[in-house]
């Protein structure tokens, strides 16, 4: 298939990468530093920054794709913003290029967050057990508000834009490698789940692509 990869230098992104062309997949990746993925068999896209970018700038990474990927995300609450914006920017660049498979990689706590297009989401997710509920996911959401504002922005987006879309919400991010073991869940986090490998996101990505029963929904994954 041909793959675009957008943040395909960050944590979960350079695995999407990697995994990509192990696949044999004909990949395009749209990152700020190309120096990042020299010697990397893939056509590199430019963008100066993703919070940023003009739609005339992604159009030509987009165009004749089969499919689009997305790793943005804020890094820490200072770049909060890079992932709502910049997917809207992949949105607009898509809508003119006649693309419409999209997956991005939001976050667990994302689905109790409020948003502009959910004001009252609920207030717990039915696969988290009492000890994130009440402890883990109050604090984290409270240290880590523009960050998940950020993603549930960009969620809001991503299901109004029409397109042929699945929304992947892993828990807490670890560097582990992939070992396609991982659980999902359709519309709620994964019970009894804590951790993930950035590796097996990239896996559940590609995991996805041609799983039409995955479209236009939100995936909880966990280990």
């Amino acid at each position: 298939m041909k793959l675009t990869v957008f943040g395909a230098s960050g944590g979960v992104g350079r695995h999407l990468l990697d995994q990509s062309l192990a696949k044999g997949h004909d990949v395009t990746a749209v990152v700020r530093d190309p120096a990042k993925l020299d010697g990397q068999p893939v056509r590199v896209v430019r963008a100066a920054d993703m919070a940023t970018a003009e739609v005339a700038t992604l159009l030509p990474a987009v165009e004749g794709a089969d499919a689009v990927l997305s790793a943005l995300g804020p890094p820490n609450n200072a770049a909060a913003g890079v992932a709502s914006r910049g997917t809207k920017a992949i949105l607009a660049a898509m809508r003119a290029a006649g693309t419409r498979r999209l997956i991005v990689v939001s976050a667990a706590p994302v689905g109790t967050t409020p948003s502009p297009g959910r004001p009252h989401p609920p207030r717990h997710d039915p696969g988290d057990g009492p000890f994130l509920r009440y402890l883990v996911y109050p604090i984290v959401k409270a240290a880590l508000r523009p960050q998940y504002l950020d993603l549930a922005v960009m969620e809001d987006a991503v299901r109004d834009s029409g397109f042929d879309w699945t929304v992947l919400r892993p828990v807490q991010l670890t560097d582990k490698p992939v070992t396609g073991a991982y659980r999902t869940a359709v519309g709620q986090n994964v019970p009894g789940g804590r951790y993930v490998s950035r590796a097996d996101v990239a896996h559940a990505m590609l995991a996805v692509l041609d799983r039409p029963e995955t479209v236009k929904q939100v995936i909880g994954m966990a280990n």
